[in-house]
């Protein structure tokens, strides 16, 4: 139980870590959210090592918040490479209507050719997977961080305007008066 307390405790400060940084960004809520959604497009993609590279220039390319474009590419760690390439695979099949079994039959691939043929047809498919679900899932990420960023924002503004309501309402300290003064 002292676990899912601690753990709990260091998931709090660091949403709230996370939360103070994106407040300080500067910029548009438009310019973060398209940076954002950027990475999480390059974030998609099997290209190992070069998808921060991708995510940056995509943020340069298209006018986006570079740092939150190189943080979205991290949709894809070592912990969700297979299951989001795997899926990524299976949708570019599904699309593309491919109709060979991969991997099936090993036995099948007697030449060189036959299987620079089927790694082609792998490739085509999950990049074709990844081009799709990479377009879906940055759209997505747009909206949602969009509406996120614009709402924290507002609550900022509220909190500093009602900072100012309550210090307009507390009266002026008075100056005591000094010796001499009457």
């Amino acid at each position: 139980m002292r676990r899912f307390k601690l753990l709990y405790r260091y998931c709090g400060r660091w949403l709230r870590r996370l939360y103070r940084r994106v407040m300080a960004m500067k910029g548009t809520p438009e310019y973060l959210a398209r940076g954002l959604a950027l990475g999480v497009f390059a974030g998609c993609f099997p290209f190992f090592g070069l998808q921060i590279l991708m995510g940056v220039s995509f943020a340069v390319v298209f006018r986006g918040h570079k740092l939150l474009a190189a943080a979205g590419t991290w949709v894809s760690n070592p912990l969700t490479y297979v299951p989001i390439f795997l899926f990524n695979y299976k949708i570019g099949r599904l699309l593309l209507g491919s109709q060979q079994p991969l991997f099936e039959d090993w036995g099948s691939l007697h030449s060189i050719e036959d299987i620079l043929a089927v790694g082609a047809e792998f490739a085509i498919c999950l990049l074709f997977g990844c081009c799709v679900i990479g377009t879906m899932s940055g759209i997505s990420t747009y909206l949602a961080s969009l509406k996120i960023i614009r709402h924290w924002r507002k609550q900022q503004v509220k909190q500093v305007w009602n900072l100012h309501k309550i210090s307009s309402k507390i009266p002026p300290k008075r100056r005591k008066q000094e010796l001499g003064e009457s």
